[in-house]
């Protein structure tokens, strides 16, 4: 018997509810809808009735607060009422706490399940709801509309037998046909598996062609950076080899570079952090909240993976969308709206990260009309680590592989090879079974029990089931070793599945230790302290090769240097294209306060504080720097500072730089400004470059010769910077699918992004800088470098409809001695404030400031002879700042040296006065650009 049981808050405002009713008013404008209720539902199944009582009082509903009910609705007077659910195999993460639950209070349960019921008063007719069903309440690829109450919860099926590919036999046509759509490997590649297994005299299994695939994969293989290259007739070294190069440049404070999950770095005490930067690109774009929350767990996993496990500390979010505004006629078919994709990938971010504990403090939004069919979703993760368990561990034959975690489900299979490939108008519905859900509490137990693993010294080696699931995770632990895996030991969600789709799911919240047999006991003793399920599903061998069974079947068995070495390097070539952009310039200004109030409230510069107040940034304690400070704490910092050891002063900073506009125009020097504003962000809140290292994320257009010459000058920008600032690559990942094809064959490629994220070491929290003027008469520096003749990329030009051949340039060469006297100064406690100069130009910067402070500026731009006014406010040359510092005579005295000009002094009048030139002078209202820099984003996130 299912017994069904309803709650809802007895408060008249309905949180779930409102929410959704401030979405169809914005989406919808015009509606009858008067309110919006919503219950929860529980099912439950193989309960008594003295048993369901005695549950439902004690965990389902509080009385105090709640209506409850087991007698159907709650709302029998709405107009329209309509019940959503997961799917079914689709991970529900409540399911398990209420599986505990019972078992806690030793009740007999089977099964449970969850949804929610919407109910809906005043008029609305059965078009409408379909309308607000189809574009708000339900993604189709994870959840349906409830009906009727099941027979059962129980999900069954019956086990398909493993299947034999008779690819022997296979025209080059039939290869390419079996790849089609699932595999996503090219003619050469399927050749190579033909020929191996021609060769050995058999066909594969299904479960061997998918190991291959997924081992092969663009995801896993990075293929294209580990290519032959040609560009332009020359040939060039593989991208892979010339950013690992880079490791050279300050070995003393490398522990571990592009040999574990995430690199790791030298921190004090005996102590090192690791960093690692993930993308999650194609799932989100067809299911943005789970595809966001997993990316998040992946990363945490990452760092958790790293040598024998490191406890992660700090979150971090980049996103690309397309303009929230954009129309739906614009988005192209089978992709979602702009506007929900935000604020659903905004929300799968913040309740993984908030609910594992980590605290989410470094990120960014940008925004381009070219994301509208895929967005960019990069999540990051940064951790602490003994330095003594931070080395890659390496199992031993004789070694249990031991599952810990979350159970196997059908959930993200083929997300490996799925990723991989171009997106197009099917994706959503062929794709659907990549995406996953989170179940973040089951995270959070999984990385307690493994700190507590480590620190017994119970850990020989440790990886996370990322794309790929064990495939990935157990191939690759077992490289130089062998592996023999006993699939039917694996612990599954339900019965079903198929041995390949055990092998392969990429089911999320689980990890893959090598452990000495010795240990097995000790180790499950403290699992069950954290309440963290294990299996021991096979063990390492001496073999060389990978075997898998399932109940006495083998169902692949392959040699390792074939899994590992047996790719072809493929030959690419790459031929540089002329961008067809002209120079339009923009005619002088006449209104600079309207000209402002345009650029700043641009939703690449306007305030973020609406998406930063969802997420946790206390939690653990340790956050030194916050995203936003100043007077009223809304005013934002450059980058992140935790207090990892909070006995200790020592501070962990995290920072990054992007800017695909600039990519698009010049993919070398829009790479440069993206590695400048980086780094120039750590500087500015109190880094030193030789305390810190990079870690890179490329995601490109599918390359073809164009992208991917462009590509190949993106990394030219990355190796050459850091060579000149002595800067490692530690970490980084290449995700080459940012390409969309509509129905009529028609190509849409995706801005390139490059994104460098930059953590490293302070030695004191104390001796660092925000942003915000700490005075109402202290002078304001201009430091650094500046190139006023371009402006291309630049907002200032996007808002003004003008466009350029060239973007600011950079002077990398003298570069590190701005770096380097800020850091100095900041160190020596020298300035009041620091903040770089960014999208937007120095109008924002200082507006920002001026917005901390609470108070006004007054500068002078007419020292900038035969400059054009407009082109000093808004140029956007990273790697200059904006320095308040207590006096001119000291600030002379501190930046003597690099360049740098005194261009004026804060007031206590909330207005910027502007000195333009001899006879002409403007004044902005620091107010009136505040209220046009917070208008975008708090209109889009509402305060429900």
């Amino acid at each position: 018997m299912i017994w069904e049981f309803r709650v809802t808050s007895k408060a008249e405002n309905d949180a779930k509810g409102d929410e959704l009713q401030a979405e169809i008013n914005k989406i919808f404008k015009k509606n009858s809808i008067e309110k919006i209720r919503t219950s929860k539902v529980y099912r439950l199944e193989g309960m008594t009735k003295e048993g369901f009582e005695t549950f439902t009082k004690s965990v389902l509903f509080e009385q105090i607060t709640d209506i409850a009910s087991a007698k159907g609705t709650l709302f029998p007077k709405a107009q329209k009422k309509l019940e959503v659910a997961y799917k079914a195999g689709v991970m529900n993460p409540e399911v398990a706490s209420i599986l505990k639950c019972a078992r806690d209070l030793r009740l007999k349960l089977k099964n449970a399940d969850t949804s929610f019921e919407y109910a809906f008063f005043g008029k609305i007719n059965e078009k409408e709801l379909n309308e607000i069903t189809e574009k708000l309440l339900i993604n189709k690829s994870i959840e349906r509309i409830v009906t009727s109450t099941p027979k059962t919860l129980q999900i069954t099926g019956n086990i398909a037998k493993t299947k034999i590919i008779p690819i022997r036999k296979l025209s080059d046509d039939g290869l390419m046909e079996l790849s089609k759509d699932k595999l996503f490997l090219n003619l050469d590649e399927m050749k190579v598996i033909q020929y191996y297994f021609s060769k050995i005299n058999r066909d594969p299994t299904d479960c061997e062609v998918e190991i291959l695939a997924q081992t092969w994969s663009e995801h896993c293989g990075h293929k294209t950076f580990k290519a032959k290259l040609e560009i332009d007739g020359k040939a060039k070294e593989p991208l892979f080899k010339r950013i690992k190069s880079t490791a050279k440049n300050n070995k003393k404070i490398i522990v571990s570079a592009f040999d574990d999950n995430s690199g790791v770095i030298d921190f004090y005490d005996g102590w090192a952090i690791n960093g690692k930067v993930e993308t999650h690109n194609s799932p989100s774009a067809i299911e943005p909240y789970g595809g966001a929350m997993t990316g998040s767990g992946g990363v945490f996993r990452d760092i958790l993976g790293t040598g024998q496990g490191a406890k992660p500390i700090v979150s971090t979010d980049i996103f690309c969308f397309a303009p929230p505004t954009m129309k739906q006629s614009e988005v192209p078919p089978g992709c979602l709206a702009p506007e929900y994709l935000l604020r659903r990938v905004v929300a799968g971010v913040r309740d993984y990260g908030n609910r594992v504990g980590i605290p989410t403090n470094n990120g960014s939004i940008h925004f381009h009309k070219d994301f509208r069919a895929k967005p960019t979703v990069a999540v990051g993760s940064f951790g602490l680590i003994p330095k003594k368990y931070a080395k890659l561990g390496r199992p031993k034959p004789g070694d249990l592989i031991l599952a810990i975690g979350g159970a196997t489900g059908r959930d993200g299979i083929h997300g490996a090879t799925f990723s991989s490939g171009e997106m197009t108008s099917k994706t959503q519905i062929v794709s659907g079974s990549a995406v996953q859900i989170g179940n973040a509490i089951e995270e959070k137990r999984v990385i307690d029990a493994v700190l507590a693993l480590r620190n017994k010294n119970l850990i020989c080696a440790i990886t996370d089931c990322g794309a790929g699931g064990f495939s990935s995770a157990i191939g690759e632990m077992a490289k130089n070793t062998g592996a023999e895996v006993t699939l039917e030991k694996a612990a599954l969600k339900y019965i079903g599945l198929a041995p390949w789709e055990i092998f392969l799911s990429e089911s999320q919240e689980r990890m893959v230790l090598s452990i000495s047999p010795t240990n097995l006991n000790k180790i499950k003793k403290v699992l069950r302290l954290f309440n963290v399920p294990s299996a021991v599903i096979g063990k390492f061998t001496a073999t060389k090769k990978l075997v898998v069974k399932y109940k006495k079947e083998q169902v692949a068995n392959i040699d390792m240097k074939f899994l590992h070495d047996g790719l072809p390097q493929r030959f690419m070539k790459g031929k540089t294209s002329s961008k067809k952009i002209k120079n339009n310039f923009p005619p002088a200004p006449t209104n600079y306060q309207f000209l402002t109030e345009k650029v700043i409230s641009n939703p690449n510069v306007c305030s973020k504080e609406p998406i930063l107040r969802v997420y946790d940034h206390n939690v653990q304690g340790s956050t030194a720097l916050h995203p936003l400070g100043g007077e009223n704490f809304d005013s934002p910092n450059d980058g992140s500072i935790v207090k990892p050891i909070l006995s200790k002063p020592f501070g962990l900073v995290t920072t990054h730089g992007l800017n695909p506009v600039m990519n698009i125009i010049d993919p070398y020097s829009g790479s440069i400004w993206a590695l400048t504003e980086a780094v120039a962000n750590f500087v500015a809140v109190g880094g030193d470059i030789k305390d810190a290292a990079l870690v890179d994320n490329f995601i490109w257009p599918f390359p073809d010769e164009e992208s991917l010459a462009d590509l190949d000058r993106s990394v030219d920008a990355c190796v050459d910077f850091a060579n000149i600032l002595k800067m490692p690559f530690v970490s980084g990942k290449d995700s080459l699918s940012s390409t969309y094809r509509y129905p009529n064959g028609n190509v849409l490629k995706i801005p390139p992004v490059l994104l460098v994220s930059v953590f490293g070491r302070i030695p004191d929290v104390k001796k660092t800088s925000s942003s915000d003027f700490k005075s109402t008469s202290s002078t304001i520096v201009l430091v650094g470098k500046s190139d006023f003749d371009n402006l291309g990329g630049s907002i200032y030009f996007e808002e003004t409809k003008s466009t350029a051949l060239k973007t600011p340039q950079v002077n990398i060469k003298e570069l590190p001695k701005t770096l380097t006297a800020i850091s100095r100064a900041i160190k020596a406690e020298s300035v009041l404030s620091v903040h770089d100069i960014s999208e937007g130009g120095l109008i924002c910067s200082l507006a920002e400031m001026c917005f901390g402070g609470d108070c006004g500026a007054k500068i002078n731009i007419s020292i900038f002879k035969k400059i054009r006014p407009d082109y000093v406010l808004f140029n956007e040359t990273p790697g200059t700042f904006l320095v308040e510092v207590d006096g001119e005579t000291k600030a002379k005295k501190i930046f003597s040296g690099v360049p740098f000009k005194i261009l004026g002094n804060t007031q206590k009048e909330k207005s910027i006065d502007i000195k333009l030139g001899k006879q002409s002078s403007t004044k902005l209202s620091v107010d009136k650009l505040k209220s046009a820099w917070q208008k975008p984003m708090k209109g889009i996130f509402h305060a429900s």
